[in-house]
Parts: structure tokens; C-alpha cells; sequence
């Protein structure tokens, strides 16, 4: 089992990294999963008998890695999922892109459509059947002239499959190392990295503020110049 990163932990709930190409919950591949070695951790440490409930609130990409927070009792899961629903938890991102930027910043909508048959999105017309609203801001943080990359921060507002991988790829910055989506660094890991994640406590209602950022490993070791 995958050894636990905790940033947070209380009665209510654990804050977690999301370790990179482990799936968030059990899915077809039978691999070990994020919630798996969460209720593992949580067993292990109060060596708790029988099954332990630990709630998925948000999912990231098998991927990508970064900030997850999961609840340890149904209602703090009910709280939170009500959050993500009302679109108060915060999520940011950082992302090595394709490509320069003509704006410093942007906003990104789109309509997008989910292929559960190959597990892909596409952009499609708002009237597609099954076409969900999707948006998200984007800031340039820095540049790589000599690769022809751009270091951004994300904003997501909605929670769409693949959503800022497909959008950022419909917008010509495909995210470099991405499998699906991407047209550069396919042997690479994604530089996509879930860094901030802000909520209000589910019982205190305090508000919490987590971030973390990559490992200065593979793209993220590359230097970048940062704009003032």
C-alpha cells in the first residue's frame, strides 16, 4: 500500500495528496485506488475493526496529482458534496501548457460531451444531447521561450470530465504530457497538478485553506520566466 502524504486530518475529515497515476476510486483496472489507501490509513492508525467509512468528495484525473479532501463520517461527506454542488470549494491548478499566450488571462467556456464508451470528452454544441456547461479562468504565470511553453494557473468552476485537459487543448495549450488530449510530451508525466484547494469545514464551518505544490521533478524542475 502507497504510503499517505496527510496535510489535515480531524473527526470530520482528511486532506490529503492525490498521489500521481493512482485513481481516485476503484475503477476497471483493479488497481490500487486514493479511497482504498485512505480507509487503509484510517483503519491502520485507529486500528479499527470491520469496514471504515471514508466519503469521495471530488475526483482528480488517475494522472494528476495534488490537493484531495475526503470525509470520515456521512454527514461531513453530505456538507461537502453540498459545497461542490454550490460551487463553494475552490479549486486552483497549475498546468505546463503548449504554446505562448497572446492575454495574460482568460476565461474558457465551452459545452462538453463525455464518450463513456472510450472515455474521452469533446467539445461539442450547447444542444447535444448529454452537452454539459463547462468553465474556466486561466493566468499566465510564466514562460519557457526555448521550449515554447507557458506555466499557468487555472480557476475551475465546473467539474466536468477532462474538463481543463479538453479545454485547454481546444484552445490550442494543450497541457504538455497529457495522453489523451496532448500533442507534446506524450512519454512524459502530465503537467497538470491540483495545488490549492479551499472549503469551509463541514461542522465548524471555518474556513480552511490547503495548498501544495509539485515536486521539482520532470517539467516542474524546469525554470520558467515568472512575469512580474
Amino acid at each position: 500500500m502507497e504510503k499517505l502524504n496527510v496535510l489535515y486530518e480531524d473527526n470530520h475529515i482528511i486532506v490529503v495528496e492525490k498521489i500521481v497515476n493512482i485513481p481516485s476510486q476503484s475503477d476497471k483496472t483493479g488497481d490500487v485506488d486514493m479511497l482504498s489507501i485512505v480507509k487503509q490509513y484510517i483503519k491502520e492508525k485507529y486500528n479499527k475493526p470491520g469496514n471504515v467509512y471514508v466519503g469521495l468528495i471530488h475526483r482528480l484525473d488517475r494522472p494528476v496529482g495534488g490537493v484531495m479532501v475526503f470525509a470520515k463520517t456521512s454527514k461531513a461527506a453530505s456538507r461537502l458534496s453540498n459545497q461542490v454542488r454550490e460551487k463553494n470549494m475552490k479549486k486552483q491548478y497549475l498546468a505546463v501548457v503548449d504554446g505562448n499566450f497572446k492575454e495574460k488571462s482568460g476565461i474558457l467556456e465551452d459545452y462538453l460531451y463525455k464518450d463513456e464508451r472510450n472515455n474521452i470528452s469533446k467539445v461539442v454544441t450547447k444542444d447535444k444531447k448529454g452537452a454539459k456547461y463547462a468553465k474556466l479562468e486561466y493566468e499566465v504565470l510564466g514562460y519557457k521561450q526555448d521550449k515554447n511553453l507557458s506555466l499557468v494557473k487555472i480557476d475551475l468552476y465546473t467539474g466536468r470530465h477532462h474538463q481543463i485537459r479538453l479545454q485547454m487543448a481546444n484552445s490550442g495549450h494543450s497541457i504538455f504530457g497529457d495522453q489523451k488530449y496532448g500533442t507534446r510530451g506524450k512519454n512524459r508525466q502530465i503537467a497538470l497538478w491540483a495545488y490549492h484547494l479551499q472549503f469551509k469545514h463541514p461542522i465548524s464551518n471555518e474556513n480552511l485553506d490547503f495548498k501544495l505544490f509539485p515536486q521539482n521533478t520532470g517539467t516542474w524542475k524546469w525554470n520558467f520566466n515568472i512575469i512580474q
